[in-house]
Protein backbone atom coordinates (compact mmCIF):
# COMPACT_ATOMS: atom_id res chain seq x y z
CA UNK A 1 0.00 0.00 0.00
CA UNK A 2 1.17 3.36 -1.06
CA UNK A 3 1.78 6.16 1.95
CA UNK A 4 -1.12 8.41 1.42
CA UNK A 5 -1.96 11.77 3.62
CA UNK A 6 -5.17 14.51 3.23
CA UNK A 7 -5.47 17.92 4.73
CA UNK A 8 -7.73 20.72 4.13
CA UNK A 9 -7.33 24.72 3.77
CA UNK A 10 -9.35 27.70 4.54
CA UNK A 11 -10.53 30.27 1.80
CA UNK A 12 -9.71 34.00 2.57
CA UNK A 13 -10.40 37.77 2.08
CA UNK A 14 -8.95 40.74 1.28
CA UNK A 15 -8.20 43.58 4.41
CA UNK A 16 -5.59 44.95 1.56
CA UNK A 17 -4.19 43.76 -1.19
CA UNK A 18 -0.97 43.34 -1.55
CA UNK A 19 -0.23 44.20 -5.66
CA UNK A 20 -0.05 47.87 -5.16
CA UNK A 21 2.28 48.25 -2.20
CA UNK A 22 3.32 43.97 -1.67
CA UNK A 23 2.26 44.90 1.77
CA UNK A 24 -1.21 43.19 2.56
CA UNK A 25 -3.56 41.84 5.12
CA UNK A 26 -6.49 39.08 4.62
CA UNK A 27 -8.89 36.92 7.22
CA UNK A 28 -9.47 33.49 6.91
CA UNK A 29 -13.19 32.18 5.84
CA UNK A 30 -14.89 28.98 6.00
CA UNK A 31 -15.09 27.62 2.83
CA UNK A 32 -12.63 24.50 2.51
CA UNK A 33 -10.03 23.31 0.27
CA UNK A 34 -9.51 19.50 0.52
CA UNK A 35 -6.01 17.92 -1.07
CA UNK A 36 -5.30 14.25 -0.92
CA UNK A 37 -1.94 12.83 -2.20
CA UNK A 38 -0.33 9.29 -2.98
CA UNK A 39 2.84 8.30 -3.00
CA UNK A 40 4.14 6.29 -6.17
CA UNK A 41 7.06 4.72 -7.23
CA UNK A 42 6.69 5.78 -10.80
CA UNK A 43 8.56 9.27 -10.13
CA UNK A 44 5.78 11.50 -11.81
CA UNK A 45 3.52 13.65 -10.18
CA UNK A 46 -0.32 13.65 -11.63
CA UNK A 47 -2.77 16.42 -10.36
CA UNK A 48 -6.52 16.15 -10.90
CA UNK A 49 -9.29 18.64 -9.92
CA UNK A 50 -12.65 17.85 -9.01
CA UNK A 51 -14.92 20.02 -11.67
CA UNK A 52 -11.76 20.68 -14.10
CA UNK A 53 -8.87 23.02 -14.02
CA UNK A 54 -5.15 23.77 -14.62
CA UNK A 55 -3.20 21.24 -11.99
CA UNK A 56 0.10 22.83 -12.45
CA UNK A 57 0.07 25.02 -8.97
CA UNK A 58 -1.10 21.51 -7.07
CA UNK A 59 1.62 19.40 -8.88
CA UNK A 60 4.41 22.12 -8.04
CA UNK A 61 3.34 22.01 -4.59
CA UNK A 62 4.16 18.11 -4.35
CA UNK A 63 6.93 18.25 -6.17
CA UNK A 64 8.61 20.77 -3.95
CA UNK A 65 7.58 19.20 -0.80
CA UNK A 66 9.41 16.15 -1.85
CA UNK A 67 12.69 18.02 -3.06
CA UNK A 68 12.38 19.54 0.08
CA UNK A 69 12.58 15.89 2.05
CA UNK A 70 15.16 14.60 -1.15
CA UNK A 71 12.43 11.78 -1.52
CA UNK A 72 12.33 10.19 -5.63
CA UNK A 73 8.75 9.19 -4.68
CA UNK A 74 6.12 10.61 -7.30
CA UNK A 75 2.57 11.29 -6.54
CA UNK A 76 -1.18 11.42 -7.27
CA UNK A 77 -2.93 14.81 -5.79
CA UNK A 78 -6.79 15.48 -6.19
CA UNK A 79 -8.51 18.38 -4.55
CA UNK A 80 -11.80 19.33 -3.98
CA UNK A 81 -13.38 22.98 -2.92
CA UNK A 82 -15.99 24.93 -1.69
CA UNK A 83 -14.35 28.13 -2.84
CA UNK A 84 -15.57 29.89 -6.14
CA UNK A 85 -12.13 29.93 -8.60
CA UNK A 86 -10.59 32.48 -9.96
CA UNK A 87 -13.06 35.38 -7.64
CA UNK A 88 -10.92 36.89 -5.82
CA UNK A 89 -11.13 34.25 -2.42
CA UNK A 90 -7.98 32.49 -2.60
CA UNK A 91 -8.62 29.53 -3.86
CA UNK A 92 -5.43 29.30 -4.99
CA UNK A 93 -3.40 29.61 -1.61
CA UNK A 94 -6.22 27.34 -0.01
CA UNK A 95 -5.50 24.47 -2.83
CA UNK A 96 -1.64 25.21 -2.29
CA UNK A 97 -1.82 25.01 1.45
CA UNK A 98 -3.55 21.76 1.58
CA UNK A 99 -1.71 20.36 -1.12
CA UNK A 100 1.81 21.09 1.01
CA UNK A 101 -0.13 19.71 4.09
CA UNK A 102 -1.47 16.49 2.66
CA UNK A 103 1.89 15.99 0.73
CA UNK A 104 3.57 16.63 4.07
CA UNK A 105 1.28 14.25 5.65
CA UNK A 106 1.72 11.18 3.16
CA UNK A 107 5.68 11.80 3.61
CA UNK A 108 4.99 11.60 7.73
CA UNK A 109 6.87 15.14 7.99
CA UNK A 110 6.32 18.07 9.33
CA UNK A 111 7.70 21.88 8.97
CA UNK A 112 6.28 25.27 10.78
CA UNK A 113 3.02 26.60 9.58
CA UNK A 114 5.26 29.55 7.53
CA UNK A 115 7.60 27.15 5.95
CA UNK A 116 4.86 25.35 4.72
CA UNK A 117 2.92 28.92 3.33
CA UNK A 118 6.35 29.80 2.02
CA UNK A 119 6.66 26.47 -0.09
CA UNK A 120 3.21 27.12 -1.41
CA UNK A 121 3.89 30.67 -2.26
CA UNK A 122 6.81 29.00 -4.20
CA UNK A 123 4.47 27.06 -6.53
CA UNK A 124 2.08 29.84 -7.28
CA UNK A 125 5.16 31.92 -8.03
CA UNK A 126 6.96 28.91 -10.45
CA UNK A 127 3.18 28.06 -12.36
CA UNK A 128 2.36 31.89 -12.37
CA UNK A 129 -1.14 31.90 -10.48
CA UNK A 130 -0.06 34.62 -8.84
CA UNK A 131 1.67 38.06 -9.31
CA UNK A 132 3.28 39.07 -5.51
CA UNK A 133 3.10 35.61 -4.41
CA UNK A 134 0.05 36.60 -2.24
CA UNK A 135 2.03 35.21 0.86
CA UNK A 136 -0.99 37.53 2.75
CA UNK A 137 -3.68 35.17 1.67
CA UNK A 138 -1.52 32.04 2.20
CA UNK A 139 -0.89 32.97 6.04
CA UNK A 140 -5.13 33.86 6.19
CA UNK A 141 -5.52 30.25 4.45
CA UNK A 142 -2.77 28.42 6.79
CA UNK A 143 -3.19 30.10 10.02
CA UNK A 144 -6.71 31.71 10.11
CA UNK A 145 -7.91 34.81 11.70
CA UNK A 146 -6.69 37.88 10.66
CA UNK A 147 -3.15 38.11 9.46
CA UNK A 148 -0.75 41.20 8.08
CA UNK A 149 2.05 41.11 5.91
CA UNK A 150 5.09 41.74 4.06
CA UNK A 151 5.35 40.06 0.61
CA UNK A 152 8.29 41.40 -0.38
CA UNK A 153 10.06 39.98 2.92
CA UNK A 154 7.82 37.03 3.33
CA UNK A 155 7.48 38.46 6.77
CA UNK A 156 4.05 38.18 8.97
CA UNK A 157 3.67 41.02 11.04
CA UNK A 158 0.57 40.15 12.98
CA UNK A 159 -2.38 37.93 13.68
CA UNK A 160 -5.35 37.66 15.51
CA UNK A 161 -8.17 36.10 16.03
CA UNK A 162 -11.55 37.62 15.22
CA UNK A 163 -15.37 36.11 15.29
CA UNK A 164 -17.68 37.58 12.67
CA UNK A 165 -20.10 36.20 9.97
CA UNK A 166 -18.83 37.08 6.45
CA UNK A 167 -21.36 37.55 3.26
CA UNK A 168 -19.72 36.84 -0.02
CA UNK A 169 -21.07 37.87 -3.25
CA UNK A 170 -19.66 36.24 -6.14
CA UNK A 171 -20.05 37.41 -9.52
CA UNK A 172 -20.57 34.70 -12.64
CA UNK A 173 -17.08 36.67 -14.35
CA UNK A 174 -14.24 34.72 -13.13
CA UNK A 175 -11.28 37.32 -13.09
CA UNK A 176 -8.00 35.73 -12.83
CA UNK A 177 -5.09 37.48 -10.68
CA UNK A 178 -2.07 36.82 -13.23
CA UNK A 179 -3.92 39.09 -15.68
CA UNK A 180 -4.63 42.42 -13.50
CA UNK A 181 -3.57 45.34 -14.12
CA UNK A 182 -0.42 46.27 -12.41
CA UNK A 183 -0.03 49.71 -13.39
CA UNK A 184 -2.95 50.96 -12.12
CA UNK A 185 -2.58 49.32 -9.06
CA UNK A 186 0.59 50.72 -8.41
CA UNK A 187 -0.79 54.11 -8.57
CA UNK A 188 -2.99 53.93 -6.15
CA UNK A 189 0.40 53.07 -3.47
CA UNK A 190 0.33 56.04 -1.13
CA UNK A 191 -3.30 55.74 -0.60
CA UNK A 192 -3.26 51.89 -0.07
CA UNK A 193 -0.42 52.59 2.63
CA UNK A 194 -2.96 54.38 4.48
CA UNK A 195 -5.42 51.87 4.45
CA UNK A 196 -2.42 49.50 5.54
CA UNK A 197 -1.10 51.74 8.41
CA UNK A 198 -5.32 51.28 9.58
CA UNK A 199 -4.64 47.60 9.30
CA UNK A 200 -1.75 47.54 11.59
CA UNK A 201 -3.61 49.73 14.34
CA UNK A 202 -5.89 47.07 14.44
CA UNK A 203 -8.89 49.01 12.56
CA UNK A 204 -9.38 45.72 9.86
CA UNK A 205 -13.19 47.05 8.77
CA UNK A 206 -11.86 50.76 7.92
CA UNK A 207 -8.96 49.50 6.21
CA UNK A 208 -10.59 47.06 4.20
CA UNK A 209 -13.43 49.73 3.03
CA UNK A 210 -10.90 52.04 2.03
CA UNK A 211 -8.61 48.92 0.14
CA UNK A 212 -12.27 48.31 -1.74
CA UNK A 213 -12.83 51.66 -2.97
CA UNK A 214 -9.50 52.36 -4.22
CA UNK A 215 -9.28 48.69 -5.95
CA UNK A 216 -12.57 49.05 -7.53
CA UNK A 217 -11.23 52.53 -9.04
CA UNK A 218 -7.69 51.28 -10.24
CA UNK A 219 -9.16 48.02 -11.75
CA UNK A 220 -12.97 49.01 -13.12
CA UNK A 221 -15.02 47.15 -10.74
CA UNK A 222 -18.45 48.45 -9.35
CA UNK A 223 -18.54 50.08 -6.04
CA UNK A 224 -21.99 49.73 -5.96
CA UNK A 225 -22.07 46.64 -3.72
CA UNK A 226 -19.84 48.65 -1.38
CA UNK A 227 -22.17 51.68 -1.50
CA UNK A 228 -24.95 49.09 -0.44
CA UNK A 229 -22.79 47.62 2.58
CA UNK A 230 -22.21 50.52 3.50
CA UNK A 231 -26.15 51.73 3.34
CA UNK A 232 -26.73 48.72 5.84
CA UNK A 233 -24.51 50.17 8.62
CA UNK A 234 -21.87 47.60 7.65
CA UNK A 235 -18.26 49.03 8.24
CA UNK A 236 -15.73 46.67 6.61
CA UNK A 237 -16.53 45.68 3.39
CA UNK A 238 -14.19 44.88 0.02
CA UNK A 239 -13.32 43.68 -3.43
CA UNK A 240 -11.75 40.65 -2.49
CA UNK A 241 -8.03 40.18 -4.25
CA UNK A 242 -8.25 41.53 -7.75
CA UNK A 243 -12.69 40.18 -8.09
CA UNK A 244 -14.82 39.72 -8.71
CA UNK A 245 -15.41 38.90 -5.44
CA UNK A 246 -17.15 41.39 -2.62
CA UNK A 247 -16.82 40.66 0.93
CA UNK A 248 -18.79 41.93 4.11
CA UNK A 249 -17.62 41.48 7.76
CA UNK A 250 -20.62 42.13 10.36
CA UNK A 251 -22.63 40.41 12.81
CA UNK A 252 -26.01 38.67 11.85
CA UNK A 253 -28.40 41.41 11.50
CA UNK A 254 -26.35 43.85 9.61
CA UNK A 255 -25.77 40.50 7.06
CA UNK A 256 -29.94 39.36 7.05
CA UNK A 257 -30.43 43.26 5.86
CA UNK A 258 -27.36 43.08 3.45
CA UNK A 259 -28.12 39.11 1.82
CA UNK A 260 -31.73 40.24 -0.17
CA UNK A 261 -29.57 43.21 -1.51
CA UNK A 262 -26.70 41.52 -2.85
CA UNK A 263 -28.74 38.92 -3.87
CA UNK A 264 -30.77 41.23 -6.51
CA UNK A 265 -27.29 42.33 -7.97
CA UNK A 266 -26.76 39.09 -9.42
CA UNK A 267 -24.26 36.42 -9.10
CA UNK A 268 -23.94 33.94 -6.22
CA UNK A 269 -24.63 35.03 -2.37
CA UNK A 270 -22.34 32.94 0.16
CA UNK A 271 -22.89 33.48 3.73
CA UNK A 272 -20.06 32.14 6.26
CA UNK A 273 -17.96 33.42 9.06
CA UNK A 274 -14.57 33.97 9.87
CA UNK A 275 -12.11 30.62 10.15
CA UNK A 276 -9.61 31.06 13.03
CA UNK A 277 -8.05 28.23 12.59
CA UNK A 278 -6.75 27.38 9.57
CA UNK A 279 -5.23 24.72 7.55
CA UNK A 280 -4.39 20.96 9.29
CA UNK A 281 -4.84 17.33 7.97
CA UNK A 282 -7.34 15.09 8.25
CA UNK A 283 -5.99 12.68 10.94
Amino acid sequence: MNPSGCASACGAGTIINAIATWKGAAFGIDLKTNAWVNLTRDKKVQGYIEGGGDTRLIERCVELVLSRFGSDSGAKVSTKSEIPIASGLKSSSAAANATVLATLDALGEKLSPVEAIKIGVQAALDSKVTITGAFDDACASMLGGFVVTDNRKKELIKRVEHDSEVLILAPEKQVYSSATNVSHSRLIGPWIELAYNEAIAGNYEKAMTLNGFLYCAALGFSTEPIMAALETGIQGVSLSGTGPAYTALGNSKLLDRLEPVWQRMGGKVIRTKVNNNGGKTCH
